[in-house]
């Protein structure tokens, strides 16, 4: 019989022994159920095998010598001190193995800690969908019989700031096509009184066509001056150039975006205008102006568009004057995108990059009233944006022929 065969055997027939006595879900699943013991057993026994391996090692390598003697004395086991740790099964009780000369360093339940692998990745992904600590504790009490604190589970969420720190300073790539600048609002107590801080959000398109966050920062309120500083942090990371950045109406920021890169085309995010637009529009009315806008931004042409801009003028002035003087106070942050092929406008232009990006974002942020401090605040949009850029695999659609378009528009900037 061949020996995979029979290592098969033996295990199912270990299965059947275990299960002899098997009377319900609780017999396993329970407080003191097999796999809670099993789980025990299997811990306890690979730090007996870590122990023998270390001790096997130090032997081959060099024995320890004791005071000023110049007898040489053989490390050896020296009994078991117990720990108990918290897992995905509640808290189990070990005896940890030692060693006559202190010289053994568990690796499976290092000194120190109090917790086996895989808790802490439960708590973090509860945490980066949103969850609040005492959804946390109570999700992990009813699902496993863990009892954590809010403590611990501070502590936990605290170990990603130092990633978050790397991350915000990496070095970038040095061209960008395609950025989009935009930023949201969040709920933070300051001072003892709960007041709104702008979020903002870099999120780049490399020539590869695939998308990535370059950074998260806060400030009391969204600004040119704030931005501008932004700009030039992520020059310093090692951003020289981009071709095109996609903002919203903010008064100066073109003129933020022109001091750090002269050369960047200034596109003005059409959903933040349409949306904009509508506000000045009973609800009644929006989705019929809302089609009439459509056909300015989707036209084919400058001029179509200045036409269908002037036929919207003509018909909504009279009741909506704002509407038209909002599009052509920013008309020439409007038109860039008119120069590229409608069949690409998509891949260099679109906004549902950052659209997704913060309908994602605020679906989190909803959960939460306020935060206690700003660096809970980048803390939960680490991981929540951590999540979803596990998703952006493949690059943006239609991105070769943007490409392509990109390396005839800015040849002496596109790189070989």
């Amino acid at each position: 019989m061949p020996r995979r065969r029979i290592e098969k055997t033996r295990a199912d027939e270990l299965l059947d022994e275990l299960l002899e006595d098997y009377q319900g879900p609780e017999a396993i699943l329970g407080k003191d159920g097999l796999l809670k013991q099993l789980s025990k057993r299997l811990v306890e026994r690979a730090l007996q095998a870590e122990l023998g391996h270390h001790l096997n090692h130090e032997q081959q390598s060099n024995n320890v010598q004791v005071e000023s003697q110049a007898e040489l004395v053989r490390n050896s086991r020296n009994g078991y001190s117990a720990k108990t740790v918290q897992g995905d099964l509640g808290q189990i009780p070990l005896q940890i193995p030692r060693d006559r000369h202190s010289t053994f360093e568990p690796v499976l339940v290092p000194k120190g800690q109090r917790r086996l692998a895989g808790l802490e990745e439960k708590v973090i992904g509860l945490y980066a969908r949103g969850s609040s600590t005492r959804d946390i504790q109570a999700h992990l009490q009813e699902l496993y019989g863990v009892e954590i604190s809010a403590t611990l589970i501070s502590q936990v969420t605290d170990v990603v700031i130092e990633e978050v720190r790397q991350w915000q300073s990496r070095p970038l790539e040095p061209v960008y096509p395609i950025l989009w600048l935009d930023a949201l609002v969040v709920k933070v107590r300051d001072n003892n009184r709960v007041c709104n801080k702008a979020v903002y959000l870099a999120l780049g398109v490399n020539l590869e066509g695939h998308k990535e966050l370059l950074g998260i920062w806060l400030s009391q309120t969204e600004g040119a001056k704030f931005w501008l500083g932004i700009l030039t942090e992520l020059k310093n990371r090692g951003l020289q150039d981009v071709f095109i950045a996609c903002v919203d109406g903010l008064s100066g920021f073109p003129d933020a975006i022109e001091a750090v890169y002269p050369q960047t085309q200034v596109q003005l995010c059409i959903v933040h205008l349409v949306r904009n637009s509508l506000k000045y529009v009973p609800w009644k009315q929006q989705r019929q102006v809302a089609a009439e806008l459509k056909l300015i931004y989707q036209a084919s042409t400058v001029e179509q568009a200045e036409d269908a801009l002037t036929t919207f003028a003509q018909k909504w002035d009279s009741r909506y004057p704002t509407i038209s003087q909002l599009w052509l106070r920013h008309w020439e942050q409007i038109i860039p995108f008119f120069n590229y092929p409608a069949d690409i406008r998509r891949a260099i232009y679109t906004t549902n990059a950052i659209e997704s990006l913060n309908r994602s974002l605020r679906k989190v942020l909803k959960t939460k009233g306020s935060f206690p401090d700003d660096e809970s605040v980048v803390k939960l949009l680490y991981l929540v944006l951590r999540n979803i850029a596990r998703k952006w695999t493949m690059p943006i659609r239609d991105w070769k022929a943007a490409l392509s378009r990109f390396a005839i528009e800015f040849p002496d900037r596109f790189p070989q």
